[in-house]
């Protein structure tokens, strides 16, 4: 078999999220940064994001991690998040998926106890802390881009729900934030499918009525996640995060617990220095923490710094064929939900 092109990847999950991540045979992307990158990815070539995001080399509930030399001096590697809609700029569980890829792939050299990671994104320098010892890397904390509110209890009008509040911030893409029972269901694996088809319906009458614009990076200008939130009697948040085409996140989300911090702190419920658990919908935890305070664009925002583990369970190579008749993927409502056809 002749294997003279293929893409290899090392298999990672964080608290359940498949998070891959490749490590040879991409492409080269063109692009002076890493946004440059990720637009060029979102608006002129998107084959290997579908490559690798779609069947039959894929399925719904993953993500695919593109490993790139970094743009900027002060970073020790890159990466682009690939998902099944389109390149996103930064996710909490895909960073722990890379960091804990690294170490112990051996790419990056591991020091115990801690092994510092300067990680170049296109929403900006993340800083990884990753707890090692045995040759395993045993939690990673990300100190991630400023995160900010730009709206708090926006009122949205939905067919189905009536008006609902609607909390909108960013935390390394944007996100809406909804409190789970006004759309009467709870987090729970039982409602997976009703929570992600109404993230989805959600999303779509955002695009309608809410818009957004990053103040300092270009091309992020749409929310990318609606994320249901509740308060657990422990004060742990319990947050579930919808994707396209119709799918929940399995993690807590680092971004989105980010993003949610964000809320706390301009509602004044949380300082610098407090802390909050993020507990996803199958029981996986992240701690977030408000590490600092900033200003963006004019906004203000808390510095957050997320903390989980990540695991490798493998590794994956992908051939590259000129003949095979899906090189673009596909992806059937039987499994992927009945949005599929938002995927173009």
């Amino acid at each position: 078999m002749n294997w003279a092109r293929s893409i290899d990847l090392i298999q990672v999950h964080c608290q359940g999220e498949v998070g891959k991540v490749i490590v040879g045979g991409a492409p080269e992307i063109p692009g002076a940064t890493m946004l440059d990158k990720m637009n060029h990815i979102n608006t002129i070539d998107d084959s290997l994001r579908r490559f690798v995001t779609f069947e039959p080399r894929a399925n719904v509930a993953m993500s695919v991690n593109l490993l790139i030399a970094p743009t900027r001096a002060d970073a020790d590697a890159g990466f682009i998040v690939l998902q099944a809609d389109r390149a996103h700029p930064m996710s909490g569980s895909n960073c722990v998926c890379v960091v804990t890829a690294l170490l112990e792939s051996g790419k990056v050299a591991m020091r115990e106890p801690e092994t510092v990671m300067r990680l170049d994104t296109p929403a900006g320098l993340i800083i990884a802390r990753a707890a090692c010892r045995g040759g395993r890397c045993l939690s990673v904390s990300l100190d991630n881009v400023p995160s900010f509110a730009e709206f708090l209890d926006k009122m949205v009008d939905t067919p189905r729900w009536g008006r609902i509040k609607v909390d909108v911030a960013f935390g390394g893409v944007y996100y809406a934030i909804v409190d789970v029972e006004q759309i009467e269901l709870d987090i729970a694996p039982g409602h997976a499918r009703e929570l992600a088809e109404a993230g989805i319906e959600l999303k779509s009458l955002l695009a309608e009525q809410i818009q957004v614009e990053h103040p300092t990076l270009s091309g992020i200008d749409e929310i990318a996640y609606v994320m249901f939130r509740k308060r657990e009697p422990d004060g742990a948040i319990r947050t579930c995060t919808t994707l396209r085409p119709g799918r929940v996140d399995r993690s807590p989300c680092g971004t989105g617990s980010s993003a949610n911090l964000a809320t706390l702190l301009t509602r004044g419920e949380i300082s610098v220095g407090d802390r909050r658990t993020s507990r996803s919908i199958i029981g996986g935890e992240f701690l977030a923490e408000a590490i600092g305070e900033t200003e963006v664009g004019g906004r203000r925002a808390v510095l957050p710094r997320i903390t989980g583990s990540g695991w490798v369970y493998g590794t994956e190579r992908l051939r590259i064929s000129d003949d095979d008749p899906f090189a673009r993927g596909f992806a059937l409502s039987d499994s992927w939900g009945p949005q599929v056809d938002l995927l173009g």
